[in-house]
């Protein structure tokens, strides 16, 4: 598939932001959450694509949201970014449980106002938090609230990648937000996934409206390029999330 000239089930869909999202744009600066494994994975094209997508933050002047671990897919692009933009240009957001768990072995400098012991000057502001949901909600708010062109993004990973890939893309299609969403596919790890966007709407299981919420993007520039184009997928609920 990454090697198909059209991509019709994913393809490329601006995003403009729609009055049902619940949270304005506050800032003009690009915000942009990416979803990654806190392993290399097999192949060195894993993490060559993470310190890529750094170098194209950094570029752009693009904020990093990420899960706020220091090994892996997570740890690559956190220390590429920060590297090169220092450390305000990225915002880790790790749950108490996780701190020890997604860090390398050694010790780093705690921070003074959360207790964190990784070290900020080589991935980022952290910010800790009880539990795994008020995580996803914390890093979906900083997206939301960043300027035109943020979005979501997902990188290789496994469980936990797919997990708030798909819960990103069902708040879109519910629309809670209309922010973009795309997957990153190296190697064609995410061609399976991208098979099942289009299986499901032959089996009539997602709307053929709704099939563009997904974009597919090959390089680190189009990651960037699709988030700015992102267009707002026709077919979503138009629901009031304001409601109380």
């Amino acid at each position: 598939m990454a090697s198909e000239p059209s991509r019709p089930a994913l393809q490329s869909s601006t995003v403009s932001r729609p009055a049902s999202s619940s949270i304005s744009s506050t800032t003009e600066r690009r915000v942009i959450c990416v979803f990654c494994g806190s392993s290399s994975g097999t192949s060195p094209t894993h993490l060559a694509s993470a310190k890529s997508l750094g170098e194209t933050f950094h570029k752009h002047n693009i904020h990093l949201v990420y899960g706020g671990g220091t090994v892996g897919m997570m740890g690559e692009i956190a220390r590429t970014l920060v590297s090169l933009s220092g450390p305000d240009s990225v915002s880790g957001i790790i749950p108490t449980a996780l701190v020890q768990f997604e860090q390398e072995g050694r010790p780093g400098t705690a921070s003074a106002h959360n207790g964190c012991s990784i070290d900020e000057n080589v991935y980022g502001r952290m910010t800790v938090v009880a539990d795994m949901h008020t995580r996803k909600q914390l890093m979906a708010k900083k997206v939301m609230e960043g300027g035109s062109g943020s979005g979501f993004v997902a990188l290789s990973g496994g469980y936990g990648t797919l997990e708030e890939l798909m819960e990103v893309i069902t708040w879109n299609q519910l629309g809670i937000h209309g922010m973009g969403i795309v997957v990153y596919n190296v190697e064609g790890y995410y061609d399976g996934l991208i098979q099942w966007v289009r299986t499901a709407v032959s089996a009539g299981f997602i709307a053929p409206g709704n099939a563009g919420i997904l974009v597919e993007a090959l390089d680190a520039e189009e990651v960037v390029r699709e988030l700015k184009e992102y267009k707002v997928a026709e077919g979503r609920f138009k629901l009031d999330w304001a409601q109380k």
